[in-house]
């Protein structure tokens, strides 16, 4: 047997075998939690401070603190969101309070776990090499690139869909059927358009039963889904029932996404370029057989991707975050398809490990921001959400009657509550097709507007330096506000670029 001589001494092959290099074959899942988790925690951990990331994690955070303190969701604030986006902010906040950064390790969290179940069903489809890689670019996809980093309702709702996803790639009996449901129906009562993919997979099953001739089997196990999804949606109606007011959360739930679809700046047109360049990746990985479209699993992710992209046609509209609910199933088949491309030549691996490095630039950037604001202002905690709330308690200014037309985290910092359901979101003022579903007695949003100004008259409000308070395309609500704004108010203060504002009356 051949040795090593080390000092006189002699090393056995067996004992180098520990020294080789990281073999992404011969990882267990608990370990691959662990690096994912580790990524997700340094990419995200840097934004645990920041008051606000996206202003829809605000009206999130401000509606689980409702709830919290004992209101159901739509009853005293409103926001056009199912009840399990605020739940998950809910109990967090009842178990630890007014914590940001208990809010954004649950998010971290979520995204590990996420990754997690991507790598699962990258694993079972391919290998675990091309698992590990989908599932690390997973992570960086839910959390860079824009305002990812805090904790939206897609990342709840993806979780859930994919940890469902998993199972169905994984058992196939009645029971893990169910379960399947029970989640599939948590992700829908995170975010309605969730609907699309799960529709999208019911009607596969049931062609795929025809086709095979095991159409009996194939409803059974439908079946069994449907009750688990029905089950849970059903869980989110009970509250409501024994509170005497089910029309609020079918009205809420149900017709005011319909509602805000046809809102007046929505298009279908607007996921085209997504969509287009999807099928130009697929129709390329075609041609040159990188996939297999006849596999099952390929044909599933596939159905999950176009019921995503037909969401968003509905909806008429695609923000950056919308884009989490398309991430895992879209980067399996890229994963896949880019391994049966050749490999790389060596002299190009540095580069490729430059560019993963400089991936997360976002987070770096903000490293250096909360070390800067330590240094300046003795806290890692920034941004103006907290810093003009903090200016506000010091300088003993109104805090009963504020309007935040931007940070409306405030609210929260502060422990009060917007000046009306509609406030709730800032924008949601300027959303008057949604009125009678949050039950709002004003018919139009300029009138909502002139009843908070006129009738409520804010002692302060808060707006931002260098920007309109509503969407540029908003003459009328803008000059309305700016020139009430110049003839009642005074600024009397600017925090950074928060400007706060105080009635002369």
């Amino acid at each position: 047997m051949p040795r090593c001589l080390v000092i006189g001494k002699t090393i056995q092959p067996n004992v180098l075998k520990k020294f080789q290099p990281f073999n992404l074959k011969d990882l267990n899942w608990k370990t691959v939690f662990l690096i994912l988790f580790v990524v997700a925690l340094i990419i995200r951990f840097p934004f645990f401070f920041r008051d606000y990331v996206d202003r829809d994690e605000s009206t999130f955070i401000i509606m689980g603190q409702s709830w919290a303190n004992g209101f159901l969701p739509y009853t005293q604030l409103w926001d056009l969101k199912p009840p399990v986006t605020f739940l998950f902010f809910a109990i967090i906040i009842k178990i630890f309070g007014k914590s940001f950064i208990a809010i954004r390790f649950f998010g971290s969290l979520l995204v590990a776990l996420t990754s997690l179940f991507t790598y699962g069903i990258a694993s079972k489809i391919s290998s675990k090499k091309i698992g590990f890689w989908v599932a690390l670019f997973c992570v960086f996809f839910q959390s860079l690139f824009g305002s990812l980093q805090g904790v939206m309702s897609e990342h709840i709702c993806t979780f859930f869909f994919v940890a469902g996803l998993f199972i169905l790639f994984l058992k196939d009996d009645t029971k893990w059927y169910f379960t399947t449901g029970l989640l599939f129906g948590l992700s829908v009562m995170t975010k309605l358009n969730m609907v699309y993919p799960v529709l999208s997979l019911g009607i596969y099953f049931l062609w795929e039963g025809y086709c095979k001739k095991q159409l009996g089997s194939t409803l059974k196990n439908l079946v069994f889904m449907g009750i688990g999804f029905v089950f849970t949606i059903a869980l989110t109606a009970f509250p409501y029932y024994l509170q005497g007011d089910i029309q609020i959360w079918w009205e809420s739930i149900f017709e005011a996404p319909l509602a805000y679809s046809d809102g007046k700046f929505h298009s279908p047109l607007s996921a085209m370029p997504f969509i287009l360049v999807s099928v130009g990746f697929f129709y390329f990985s075609y041609k040159k057989k990188l996939l297999n479209f006849k596999s099952k699993p390929i044909q599933m992710l596939l159905l999950c991707i176009a019921g995503v992209f037909l969401s968003f046609s509905q909806a008429g509209k695609v923000n950056g975050h919308y884009l989490i609910q398309l991430y895992p199933f879209i980067l399996i088949p890229i994963g896949i398809a880019i391994s049966k491309l050749p490999e790389l030549s060596k002299k190009y691996r540095p580069i490729v490990v430059i560019l993963l490095l400089l991936i997360p630039m976002e987070s770096y950037l903000e490293y250096a921001n909360i070390i800067s604001n330590k240094v300046e202002k003795g806290t890692f905690f920034n941004g103006e959400g907290l810093a003009v709330p903090q200016y506000i308690l010091e300088n003993h200014l109104e805090t009963k009657n504020i309007f935040f037309t931007e940070y409306h985290i405030g609210y929260w910092v502060l422990g009060i509550s917007p000046p009306t359901k509609a406030a709730t979101h800032p924008s949601n003022i300027t959303r008057e097709e949604l009125f009678p579903y949050m039950r709002n007695p004003r018919k139009t949003g300029l009138e909502e507007l002139k009843y908070i100004m006129e009738v409520i008259k804010p002692k302060t409000l808060v707006a931002r330096k260098g920007k309109e308070i509503f969407d540029k395309k908003l003459l009328n609500y803008n000059a309305y506000i700016d020139g009430y704004l110049e003839e009642n108010y005074t600024l009397v203060a600017t925090v950074d670029r928060g400007l706060i504002y105080q009635r002369l009356d």
